[in-house]
């Protein structure tokens, strides 16, 4: 029961970090949602900042099972793309706060938070080496330091183009991650 408890707190911190940001959402929040009393989330976690930093590290573990769920013989740049689009998806409900932009708050509680640390190493390690494979393959520019490629597909999390194609109307969440997809690996260039 106290473990099942602590997930469902760190659940809906997740959520709240993806709706409305670090500074935005309270812990009041979070324990309206769990059912709750506020003084209880402080038995699972000191904090705001502690209870933020253990939300983070589970989406990256949320991000770890998506790259392990994976086929084995998909084509590293295939990969890359479908990690796009499921990050896309999962930002178009809110559900992933994977940058410190919309976070920035927990600079300093992530930087020290191991699990998050170590979880989010392990899966930039990941990508890299099929953006490396994606590069010597040549679907990716060799130009372009792999890391600068991790960090634009993360940039993409936090990027507002989906939610001003989204409020703007006319557009179905498909077409906007497509959209999102085919500019990202595509470019804006006539073809």
């Amino acid at each position: 029961m106290h473990e099942a408890r602590a997930q469902a707190i760190v659940a809906a911190a997740g959520r709240l970090l993806g709706e409305k940001g670090f500074e935005a959402m309270t812990l009041d929040e979070v324990a309206a949602e769990v059912g709750v009393a506020k003084a209880s989330l402080y038995k699972h976690f000191s904090g705001k900042e502690d209870l933020c930093a253990a939300a983070m590290a589970h989406a990256v573990d949320r991000l770890s099972e998506f790259l392990d769920g994976l086929p084995a013989d998909t084509p590293p740049f295939e990969c890359l793309r479908q990690l796009l689009r499921w990050l896309l998806s999962l930002q178009l409900t809110d559900e992933l706060p994977l940058l410190l932009s919309r976070n920035s708050g927990l600079e300093r509680p992530l930087r020290e938070c191991t699990a998050y640390q170590s979880a989010l190493q392990g899966v930039s390690e990941r990508i890299t080496q099929w953006i490396d494979q994606a590069q010597q393959g040549g679907q990716l520019s060799r130009v372009l330091p792999a890391e600068v490629i991790l960090y634009s597909l993360y940039a993409r999390t936090a990027d507002p183009l989906l939610s001003m194609l989204r409020e703007q109307g006319g557009y179905t969440d498909g077409q906007i991650i497509d959209w999102a997809v085919q500019t990202c690996f595509d470019g804006l260039g006539a073809r």
